[in-house]
């Protein structure tokens, strides 16, 4: 349950700052990237196209907590 409100939460931050949506989203594109060195730039970029979203889902509450402790 404890995971659920912090999802919610971050989801909710995410939706209602477009800095910080965006912040986020280049965060985990960058982090995904990292995790598919096997793909060209242009698979990644589709791959990215059809997967943001439950990327972006999953991965909210720890690209908060990254935005929160950015420099």
């Amino acid at each position: 349950m404890e995971r659920d409100n912090l999802t919610h939460g971050a989801r909710t931050a995410l939706n209602r700052s477009p800095e910080i949506r965006e912040w986020a989203e280049q965060y985990l594109k960058n982090k995904t990237r990292t995790e598919k060195p096997e793909l060209s730039d242009e698979e990644f970029e589709k791959f990215w196209k059809y997967h943001k979203p439950e990327i972006i889902h999953a991965g909210a509450a720890e690209a908060v907590e990254a935005y929160k402790r950015r420099d």
